[in-house]
């Protein structure tokens, strides 16, 4: 019976064409289910299917009790963070040893839904990668217009490159924003919401290209992950994406197209309170830097330096 079959994270890896560390990491998220029998890891089939379906669009809404949990902890003893990259997993472990007592929470959510969380109150600290078309800048404008009201502190995580995902050799010889228009060529798109779909919509606007001219436009994943797996898996020609997945993802090629600033957003009245100090501690720390240094895909120049204040 499907039910009674199980896979060890080597044979998931290969099911998805992704590395088996990044499946260690799903399971370490909870994003992905798996179970122990003595020391070695197990993953149900029916486990990877709700976890091949999440993937692709179809997560269940968010409960009021999940708000209640939110709010639960949006006090002072508490920290939510929203966000999808695979740094906020070392920032949370380095918050753990400084703060044991810390109630940290993530929330893998994108950055116009993040902004949306710090003004409703259900998140105090919001990652965010949103590219402005006008200005050129990143994030800056999109929360001055998300949080009318409220003054914020805009801190550097990162600086990563986004580009394009395809299959290795690159066959449909895809090098820019207008070859997603050729014939044959299948996009995936990521959801409304992410700092990625922000960046789609803004080129293909500048560009005057019609989003009617790609061919799946309308096919959404929600990582970059299930991006660039959907690639390797021959599903798609071409997906954007970050450059360290890309690093993770067998049988796919990474064109480069665009530097990113990927930051962090909270609340100016927060940052005189402990966790939020400590926040800055970590991310200004030789020891935090040196581990995302060694991760590959990231520039640290700036790490943990106020952008703005708005």
């Amino acid at each position: 019976m499907a039910e009674d079959v199980s896979y060890t994270p080597e044979e998931v890896a290969k099911i998805l064409k992704i590395s088996r560390f990044t499946v260690y990491e799903l399971i370490k998220r909870g994003e992905l289910t798996g179970y122990r029998v003595g020391r070695k890891v197990r993953v149900e089939a029916s486990d990877l299917e709700i976890y091949k379906s999440k993937t692709k669009g179809n997560q269940p809404a968010v409960t009021a009790t999940d708000r209640r949990a939110e709010a639960l902890f949006c006090t002072s003893e508490g920290l939510i963070v929203c966000g999808q990259d695979a740094i906020l997993d070392a920032l949370t472990r380095h918050m753990e040893k400084k703060m044991p007592n810390l109630h940290f929470l993530r929330n893998y959510c994108g950055s116009l839904d993040g902004l949306g969380a710090l003004y409703r109150g259900t998140a105090n600290a919001v990652t965010a990668h949103l590219w402005d078309s006008d200005s050129g800048e990143y994030n800056i404008p999109y929360v001055r217009r998300m949080l009318p009201g409220h003054k914020t502190v805009i801190i550097n995580l990162v600086y990563r490159m986004s580009g394009f995902y395809v299959a290795k050799g690159n066959p449909k010889n895809i090098r820019d924003w207008l070859d997603l228009t050729k014939s044959g060529v299948r996009f995936v798109n990521r959801e409304r919401g992410s700092g990625t779909r922000v960046l789609i919509d803004e080129k293909l606007r500048v560009l005057g290209i019609d989003s009617r001219q790609i061919d799946s436009y309308d096919r959404e994943e929600t990582s970059h992950l299930a991006v660039a797996s959907c690639v390797a898996r021959s599903e798609a020609d071409v997906g954007v994406g970050t450059e360290k997945i890309a690093l993770q993802v067998k049988d796919i090629d990474f064109i480069p197209m665009q530097k990113e600033r990927y930051d962090l957003v909270i609340r100016k009245e927060d940052m005189d309170k402990p966790q939020f100090r400590s926040l800055l501690d970590v991310l200004r720390s030789t020891t935090f830097r040196n581990e995302i240094a060694g991760m590959s895909g990231y520039d640290i120049s700036r790490t943990g330096e106020i952008i703005a204040e708005v």
